[in-house]
């Protein structure tokens, strides 16, 4: 059974003629005719009776208000894709790990909001690990994450690597470490960390860097805020193993020092991710757009100029975090 069949019932049934309802259905009489043969094939019963004019057995009776629900459900389908095609969907999710959420997305988020004002973003901050899960699951339509090629392996992900940024050290300004300009990792591994929690990829990272050096990693709290990483590390000896872009208050906070390490350097990857189908959804290929722009353009001012004030701005009313 195809829809052009039902069409053509629906047809004839309002008009009780065939050649009238060739005409509304802009197909020839002999087209509707085949239609209706097929559809009464299919069925297994006659759906009218041929005279002067088409009138309804009692088989069409009983098939005509199925007919117009599917055929009404049909339409509001393809309305709804022609729509969403068009870039009218009423929302757009992000799952994006803090830092990128504190530093990177503001300015990614405002300039959307201008272009799509229509679309209602909604924004949450989680760890790698989760915001993946999540999108794989499409509760959201992008994951701005740090890199982890066993969960974005699939072919339907879409993968964009947006930058790779060092790991710095973060301490108490009076910490012992302060007294160098880049700290050996000999030093790093005598000391208590403060880590992410488990999910998020920088955990990962310090855990799989401590075992190639081999060396036990002492963790004594794990967190997931960047304000609660600031407010562990000027309490004593902890200290924490953060991105590049994690770190820019700290330098603007007389409490605390941030130090590179000795080589090896350890870095990390961020990447956009999103699925193949979603890209092509205009709302989601101009935030995918817009990313690559904003961000791309704060890196690139972040690796030939030294720390400046923080680039978090307020959100737009219209963004929900």
């Amino acid at each position: 059974m195809r829809v052009e069949q039902l069409q053509a019932f629906l047809a004839i049934a309002e008009t009780g003629s065939f050649q009238q309802a060739a005409r509304k259905c802009g197909v020839t009489q002999s087209t509707i005719s085949r239609q209706i043969q097929s559809l009464e094939t299919d069925l297994g019963l006659q759906m009218f009776h041929r005279s002067t004019q088409a009138k309804l057995t009692l088989a069409g009776e009983r098939f005509l208000p199925r007919a117009r629900k599917i055929c009404q459900e049909w339409d509001n389908a393809t309305q709804e894709l022609s729509e969403l095609l068009a870039g009218k969907q009423p929302e757009l999710c992000v799952a994006a790990i803090p830092s990128i959420c504190a530093y990177n997305l503001p300015p990614v988020l405002q300039k959307f909001c201008q272009d799509y004002p229509a679309v209602q973003l909604r924004v949450t901050s989680l760890g790698s690990d989760r915001a993946l899960k999540v999108l794989k699951d499409g509760l959201v339509d992008v994951a701005i994450v740090m890199n982890n090629r066993f969960l974005t392996a699939s072919p339907e992900m879409v993968v964009d690597v947006l930058y790779t940024e060092p790991i710095e050290v973060l301490m108490a300004a009076n910490h012992p470490l302060a007294m160098y300009e880049r700290i050996p990792w000999s030093e790093i591994t005598r000391y208590p960390q403060v880590v992410f929690k488990v999910g998020y990829g920088m955990q990962r990272l310090v855990q799989d860097q401590f075992q190639r050096l081999g060396a036990p990693m002492n963790a004594v709290l794990e967190l997931n805020t960047l304000d609660a990483f600031r407010g562990m590390v000027r309490q004593g000896d902890a200290i924490a193993l953060l991105p590049k872009t994690a770190v820019i208050d700290a330098h603007y906070d007389p409490t605390l020092v941030v130090r590179s390490t000795g080589e090896p350097t350890l870095k990390r990857q961020v990447v956009l991710v999103t699925t193949c189908d979603r890209i092509q959804i205009p709302p989601i290929k101009h935030f995918r757009h817009l990313v690559h722009k904003l961000i791309g353009l704060q890196t690139e001012l972040l690796s030939v100029s030294s720390p400046t004030t923080s680039i978090a701005a307020s959100l737009p009313q219209s963004i929900a975090i």
